[in-house]
């Protein structure tokens, strides 16, 4: 059992003698299991097609192993509701791609420019990730590579929001990729990140100039990380994306 320290400040932004036990004994575990990720995945594209649910379940244990390493613990209430589905959540870090991917196996819509971040990047790419760049005018496109994987029974995970925020609202959703939608149920997802304490945390937001590298940094010394994640029930069909984003974002800013 991880020792809690006593002081809410360096609970929550992991300071002192107890953060830096916690980084020496969790970076190489978690070096080791980036690493033991990439052969994994060298393996399984050399057996399996990528559609192939053999992938699937390997990231969802890959997503999960990495949480326990990372001391995340998670609230859950509701559940996926199965199939091929679109999930649609607000966003606040990279760490919502594996908390929502530890529970439901999916594919992902993330930044492009997560594409380039060494070793990371490289996972991202060969488990199926697809990427946007913002304002590059592939929208139309990522709405039917997002159309085909659910046609072919697989979940995608968006962000409409389009950035992290802090966690505490959820900004306007961009409709468009909601298009894809006539291919499968829309699921929304709501989450919200918390200290060891229980309290509303927006020091683990991933925003402005934050690098990956340097916010988990930070997150190795903490103490445990809490989530709340909440399953709404599947929307209605809607020909209209905008009433649908409008619908799902109600829904998640009422959970928040």
């Amino acid at each position: 059992m991880e020792r809690m320290e006593t002081s809410s400040a360096s609970g929550r932004h992991g300071t002192g003698l107890a953060a830096a036990w916690r980084r020496a004994w969790r970076l190489p575990l978690v070096i080791l299991h980036i690493l033991a990720g990439m052969l994994e995945a060298l393996w399984l594209r050399a057996r399996y097609p990528q559609a192939h649910p053999a992938m699937a379940m390997a990231k969802q244990r890959w997503y999960l192993r990495l949480l326990s390493l990372l001391g995340v613990r998670l609230r859950v209430t509701g559940a996926p509701a199965g199939g091929a589905m679109l999930l649609i959540s607000n966003h606040v870090s990279w760490l919502d791609i594996p908390v929502i991917g530890a529970l439901w196996p999916c594919d992902m819509l993330s930044k492009a420019e997560v594409a380039e971040w060494p070793v990371i990047g490289w996972l991202a790419r060969n488990v199926g990730t697809l990427f946007i760049r913002r304002g590059s005018g592939e929208v139309s496109r990522k709405v039917e590579e997002i159309r085909e994987r659910l046609a072919g029974g697989r979940s995608v995970l968006v962000f409409p929001e389009g950035t992290t925020t802090d966690g505490r609202a959820v900004r306007r959703f961009f409709p468009q990729l909601l298009a894809a939608a006539d291919q499968a149920p829309v699921q929304p997802v709501a989450l919200r990140y918390r200290d060891h304490d229980g309290d509303f945390d927006p020091a683990l937001a991933f925003i402005g100039n934050d690098e990956f590298h340097h916010h988990l940094w930070r997150l190795l010394g903490r103490p445990r990380v809490i989530v709340d994640l909440t399953f709404g029930a599947p929307l209605p069909a809607d020909d209209d994306p905008k009433r649908l984003s409008e619908r799902a974002r109600e829904w998640i800013s009422g959970q928040l």
